[in-house]
């Protein structure tokens, strides 16, 4: 089969297809025949060397964590799904490989029927990334958040998760992209200088979480929670020395070391929420672009351009 991969590190032109052998399905997964995947911004970081220092890496180091597709090999010990179903879900951090022809899931979900083939390919990284978070803040009903850059495929996801836990977003984002924001629910405003003192003026009782999805603006950030315990970022690799958090996701079942130190269970219980909350029109999945899975390398570089407002997925 075709899978996506790099043996080094460097620019989005280290990204290549490759053959390989197919994977099977072992207990408790589930194999899927992929008809779209998601590039990951996690990916695209570890490509380029960004997070040596934070995950572990062996090459070839084959790329991916969210697919959709059609159930094809089904592993000891799982029920409620058969060979022939429709699914989204993720891969293990450990395994990844979902850009590719085949991918076997250690998470999933039904595919809603509101979301197309590209959206469900594209969705359950940013939803489990956005859970993840959103759990560690303890976001919940009558609480403000920052999503610091909330036009990406991940903010654009957490935007809505919060809100429909009764929470009040502010996004940051260029101006362009303020009336999709609020079309998501919620208050745009600019980032860089004198986001402090626009965040104050926006939510004069305080802002209760910051979800980073950018990265850059930690000190910022921090003077708007006036805790470093309300920040964490998904994009910040200087997040330690600030006293932050930078969430990255193991199985659950793990100590961490398959990442690296300090990881968070994988919050796969996020996918059966996000299809209700897609069932009933509360949730759905920006993409940016589209590509096939053979030019998987200019993906990364739109990817790595940071412009992409939603999701970028890759047609197998």
């Amino acid at each position: 089969m075709r899978t996506v991969q790099f043996t080094e590190y460097g620019p989005p032109g280290v990204v290549h297809v490759a053959e390989v052998e197919a994977p099977h399905a072992g207990a408790g997964e589930i194999r899927i025949a992929v008809r779209t995947s998601g590039v990951s911004s996690g990916d695209i970081r570890i490509r380029s060397g960004a997070l040596r220092d934070v995950v572990p890496t062996t090459f070839p180091y084959r790329t991916g964590f969210d697919a959709a597709g059609v159930v094809d090999e089904v592993g000891d010990g799982v029920t409620g799904v058969d060979i022939g179903d429709e699914v989204f879900g993720m891969t293990s951090s450990a395994a990844r490989g979902a850009n590719a022809d085949f991918a076997v899931l250690a998470g999933w979900a039904p595919r809603p029927a509101a979301w197309s083939w590209e959206e469900a390919g594209g969705a359950a990284g940013s939803v489990e990334t956005a859970t993840r978070v959103l759990d560690r803040l303890a976001v919940g009903a009558g609480h403000t958040v920052l999503v610091q850059g909330a036009a990406g495929g991940v903010g654009t996801v957490a935007v809505q998760l919060a809100v429909a836990r009764g929470a009040t977003v502010i996004g940051t984002a260029s101006e362009r992209n303020h009336d999709f924001l609020r079309s998501l629910g919620a208050e745009p405003t600019t980032y860089g200088t004198g986001l402090v003192e626009r965040i104050r003026a926006l939510a004069p009782a305080g802002v209760d979480a910051v979800f980073d999805c950018a990265g850059g603006a930690l000190p910022d950030l921090i003077a708007i929670a006036e805790d470093t315990a309300r920040v964490v970022t998904i994009a910040d690799v200087t997040a330690a020395a600030h006293g932050v958090h930078m969430s990255h996701g193991a199985p659950a079942d793990d100590t961490g070391t398959a990442v690296g130190a300090l990881a968070d269970p994988m919050a796969f219980h996020g996918l059966a929420i996000a299809v209700a909350l897609a069932d009933g029109g509360q949730l759905r999945v920006p993409v940016a672009a589209v590509f096939p899975l053979a030019e998987a390398a200019a993906a990364h570089e739109l990817g790595e351009s940071r412009h992409a407002r939603g999701k970028i997925v890759l047609v197998s």
